[in-house]
């Protein structure tokens, strides 16, 4: 799916929104998301580890990563980047999943959107259905995980 398809036709009805605002710099909001070393820092929801493979962030770069969740189910995933404005814009395709269920599959679209010494980090994944997107939501609680990978975000940010 291509982000010039995407400002052409309306997604709204099988996208999943997440926003908030850091008490932080675009610059360094923008490092600790690209650098691997910050991100398996924050990366994922409450009690999830993370372990990049790699992480190319570069237009046709690769990122491959597992999340290890708190009961030990690992959840390979693999993107690849569309496009990198920095520090404006990362779009990616993604899949994932686990053993035993369906994966998932949908484009990310992360704006860092600079307020003056604070930024504005919104996440727009945008599913191929409004069926897949509440598939996702509720078997791997992907609003929610959202949620608290920023929340964890936030509090990396903040310790740093």
């Amino acid at each position: 799916m291509s982000t010039t398809n995407l400002n052409k036709t309306d997604t709204s009805d099988r996208e999943l929104v997440t926003s908030r605002v850091f008490d932080a710099p675009r610059e360094l909001v923008w490092e600790v998301w690209t650098n691997p070393q910050h991100v398996v820092n924050w990366w994922g929801p409450r009690g999830f580890t993370t372990t990049i493979e790699v992480m190319d962030v570069r237009p046709g770069g690769v990122w491959k990563h597992v999340m290890r969740g708190p009961n030990g189910v690992e959840y390979p995933n693999q993107s690849i980047f569309q496009e990198v404005v920095k520090p404006e814009r990362i779009v990616y395709t993604h899949g994932g999943g686990t053993k035993g269920r369906k994966g998932v599959s949908f484009e990310a679209i992360w704006t860092f959107e600079d307020l003056g010494g604070k930024t504005r980090l919104t996440i727009r994944s945008i599913f191929p259905s409004k069926e897949e997107r509440d598939r996702v939501v509720k078997e791997y609680g992907a609003a929610e995980g959202a949620k608290q990978t920023l929340e964890r975000l936030g509090e990396f940010l903040q310790a740093m």
